[in-house]
Parts: structure tokens; sequence; C-alpha cells
């Protein structure tokens, strides 16, 4: 593990980034040593800067879900991070542009949870059984940290990515609600219009065979550090398309079919 006093200056970084809207460079390039366990402790470090500022945390958000992306960054498994209340958008607004860096949009599923989830041994039926509904959702990606090198252009390594709270500045809620035994999740699909073109689609199985298996993972992961998911969290399940670039001007309208649709501009 890097020492207590670095993780906590990388912390301020990310914070400062966030608030100033500027990128920093890969701290994997500074710190050729740093581990997962690093990139988490970074991301706890920052939740306690935003805690104080009387940020409160609105739930979770689960990445890294498809097999593709894992590959392309050398793991075998997701990544997790914090959704705070200031990252919610209502469905259908128009959302500054300049809150962002380097804004992508990625289409989901939220698991809204009714009862809490606490590991080991939580499995995908227990996930199930806890959500009070399931709906769609749009999450927002940022790079605080530089995607690709600026010089070399060498690509952000995990540990990058999950001290940056793995990628995550926005989620928009909308479409209609259900009980998720009463859909078939796996075959919830999606279609990603902007600007009135498609430019992604996808169906909800492409995350780890099931979107409730993201969330159990996640609430096992969790239990060693004495957490759990609780009563009211909004769990992001993970993406089902690839990241679509947006800036100022973009409409965005996702259609989930009998699940109605998700939509907002950035001015």
């Amino acid at each position: 593990m890097l020492p207590t006093d670095t993780l906590q200056a990388l912390a301020r970084e990310l914070y400062d980034a966030r608030k100033q809207r500027v990128q920093l460079r890969h701290f994997s390039q500074r710190f050729p040593e740093m581990t997962v366990d690093d990139g988490y402790a970074i991301q706890r470090e920052w939740v306690r800067l935003e805690l104080a500022d009387g940020r409160r945390i609105k739930g979770r958000k689960i990445g890294l879900t498809s097999r593709a992306m894992q590959q392309a960054s050398q793991i075998t498994e997701p990544d997790f991070a914090p959704l705070m209340d200031d990252m919610f958008f209502d469905n259908g607004s128009d959302i500054p542009a300049d809150r962002f860096i380097a804004p992508r949009v990625e289409v989901e599923l939220a698991f809204i949870l009714g009862k809490p989830l606490r590991g080991p041994g939580v499995t995908p039926f227990d996930v199930l059984t806890a959500a009070e509904y399931v709906t769609p959702a749009l999450e927002i990606i940022d790079a605080r940290i530089e995607q690709f090198d600026r010089e070399t252009q060498a690509p952000r390594k995990v540990f990058d990515t999950i001290s940056d709270f793995a990628a995550n500045a926005g989620v928009v809620l909308g479409g209609r609600p259900v009980r998720p035994l009463d859909v078939d999740l796996r075959w919830v699909g999606a279609l990603l219009h902007k600007n009135g073109v498609i430019e992604e689609t996808g169906v909800a199985a492409g995350v780890l065979n099931h979107p409730a298996n993201g969330v159990a993972w996640l609430a096992n992961k969790i239990a060693p550090h004495d957490e759990q998911l609780n009563p009211g969290d909004v769990v992001l399940a993970g993406s089902f398309t690839r990241p679509t670039a947006a800036k100022a001007g973009d409409n965005f309208h996702v259609d989930y079919g009998p699940l109605g649709s998700v939509a907002f501009r950035l001015f």
C-alpha cells in the first residue's frame, strides 16, 4: 500500500480536479507500485472530503461489468464507487456541460433497494427480493484522470479509474420502474439516440449475464470492510453499451421499449 499521506494527497488532487474541471495525469505513472487496493483507498479518502462538505452517499455504481471491458483493463472482476447526492439529475432536464471535463454516456439499469444486502453469501436471488424496483438509468462518466496520457497516449490503468470514483459523475433515472421479478431483466433492451441518431444498442444480459449478478458481487465485495448496501440505495448495475461521447448541445434519448425512456440535454 502507498503511504497514508500519499493516499490523502492524491484524493485531494481528485477532489480539486472535480471542482476545477481539470484533468490529472495518471497516478499509476507517478507511482508504478500502485495497486487496486491503493485505488480504493484513494477513493475512500476522497469520499471523506465530500462528506465533510455536506454531501451524502445515495448508492453505488458498478463498472467494468462486460468481459470486453475487463480484458481491455486487464482485470478479472468489476470495479465500484459511491454515488454522491450531487451526481443525480432529473429525467428530461438540461444539464450544464461545464459540470464535466470529458463526459460520456452509458446505458444501465438501476436497482433501488427496499431491504439491506450484507455479504458474504449474497446471491442474485437475494438481490431480486431485496430490490423494491428496477428502473432505466443513464450514467454520465467523466475523467478527472486522463483516459490517455497527454504525451505518451498510454491508456490509464484500472488503478487510476478506481481512484477516480470509477469514472462516475452523473446519474439520470427515468422510464417505468418495475418489480424485479415481473420482468426478465436479462432481456431488457435499449436504443441510445444521440441528436436523433441511434449510436448504441444493447441488452442487459451483457452485464455479467444478469444485472443482479453485479449487485450481489458488490454486496459480497464490500462486506470485509464492514459495509453493506442499505434500503433506499440506488445501485447502478453496469453498462450494457459502450460509452458514447457527449458535449454541450447534445441531446440524448434512450428508448427502453416497455420500460419507457430516459432523456437529457447538455447545454
